[in-house]
């Protein structure tokens, strides 16, 4: 079945774009859209121009947002010594929702994934580095064995510099301490958390990994073996669980 109007057509068609919108479900849009009131749908309209306009990325943290730096980058009252690296915006704001964490953050933009054709240069791991040391961005696109630099600081095969400076060497803005590794618990997670503590291995700064085990609430009856097995690796004593 069609609509015998073309621009209801050209609507549902679009709504089809988009992702988990069957045929089925854009029409069904489309013909609740039909009966919503001229303003409400020119809202709609307005938001969806305004996403286009006016959001951008923070040149920081490179999370989307209105305004660059970010607010939370910009607050003085976030701890600039703690990074907490995410796969995507989204898992921003659910860390943030917590109000536990009191640091800023690093958006990745996805996690390494052959099969898709995702590789460490397709996310932000660079940008993360050189917000550690800014040095990293010079030393990262050297040539190694160059004879030009063999008295010098050369980077290592995979781009880490061979002897970064420490925090107390820094100058450019405050020194970080801690980068929190909050990518998801698979195989992709997995390599990213594996690739990004390997290349800040060489800087003075400690990589950790959020805890994973059972969720708040559940059974052990019904855990796999692979969350019972991160459970048992990430037990703490009873006073800290508390």
């Amino acid at each position: 079945m069609q609509f015998t109007s073309e621009s209801v057509e050209a609507l549902v068609e679009q709504f089809s774009k988009l992702p988990s919108i069957g045929t089925k479900t854009a029409r069904r849009l489309a013909n609740y859209v039909l009966k919503m009131p001229r303003e409400e749908v020119e809202a709609i309209a307005d938001s969806l121009m305004a996403v286009k306009e006016q959001v951008q990325r923070c040149s920081m943290c490179y999370v989307v947002a209105d305004e660059d730096p970010c607010p939370i980058c910009r607050s003085e009252k976030r701890d600039q010594s703690t990074i907490c690296v995410v796969e995507e915006s989204s898992d921003l704001l659910a860390l943030e929702r917590t109000g536990e964490y009191r640091g800023v953050y690093h958006v990745l933009g996805g996690v390494i994934s052959p099969l898709d054709g995702v590789g460490p240069d397709d996310l932000r791991v660079h940008e993360l580095a050189t917000r550690i040391d800014p040095s990293f961005a010079d030393t990262a696109t050297q040539p190694s064995g160059d004879a030009s630099t063999a008295d010098t600081e050369t980077p290592s095969e995979d781009g880490r510099p061979s002897d970064p400076p420490t925090n107390d060497e820094k100058t450019d803005g405050p020194p970080v301490d801690e980068v929190i590794l909050a990518v998801n618990p698979n195989v992709e997670g997995d390599t990213t958390a594996y690739y990004v503590s390997q290349l800040l291995e060489p800087f003075d700064v400690q990589v950790t990994r959020i805890a994973r085990g059972l969720p708040i609430g559940g059974d052990l009856e019904y855990a796999d073996e692979a969350t019972l097995s991160r459970a048992l690796e990430g037990r703490g004593h009873v006073e800290e669980q508390e």
